[in-house]
């Protein structure tokens, strides 16, 4: 008994043999992928590692400045601060915002800092300026109106005795 070469016997016994292997059944809804959060395996060995050093919790700080080699500042508001001090290591949690030297640097002058914070500063600055003046200088005239400026800063011009256009003398016109 053969149709074509296939064998339904033979045909008849695999279907009952994946009837019977199937989970679930004909009218069973299908089952919905849940989508898990994290677990935040990092986070709990980051707390393992910081509880070891006995890190405490700072409180009262209101924003944490970074400053990186390019002149940018990774600045950071309101972040939770915990130190062990013991070990002089600190860890920051909050969310950082790349920001550039010039958008902080009122900010920064106003806060206390220690003696090799400001020398870095002043470093800083020194080459934000260099970097300034280096880009001035591909434009002409620029260096020229920069003096100008300065000049004006400085101290009023003197004051001119006025003179008529016909180079007489204020007392020869009375």
């Amino acid at each position: 008994m053969s149709d074509g070469g296939l064998d339904l016997d033979r045909l008849r016994k695999l279907q009952l043999a994946g009837a019977a292997s199937r989970t679930g059944g004909k009218g069973v809804p299908r089952r919905k992928v849940i989508p898990r959060a994290p677990t935040g395996g990092d986070d709990k060995k980051l707390q393992g590692a910081l509880k070891k050093l006995n890190v405490q919790p700072i409180q009262g700080v209101e924003e944490v400045n970074m400053f990186k080699d390019d002149n940018n500042v990774l600045h950071f508001t309101s972040p939770k601060v915990h130190a062990a001090l013991g070990s002089n290591t600190f860890a920051i949690y909050g969310q950082g915002v790349d920001k550039e030297l010039t958008e902080l640097v009122p900010g920064i002058l106003n806060q206390p800092v220690g003696p090799d914070a400001m020398a870095n500063l002043r470093r800083i600055a020194e080459t934000y300026q260099a970097q300034q003046q280096a880009a001035g200088a591909g434009f002409p005239g620029a260096g020229a109106e920069k003096e100008a400026d300065d000049d004006s800063d400085e101290e009023p011009p003197a004051l001119v005795e006025a003179t008529p256009a016909g180079g007489a003398s204020l007392e020869d016109i009375n």
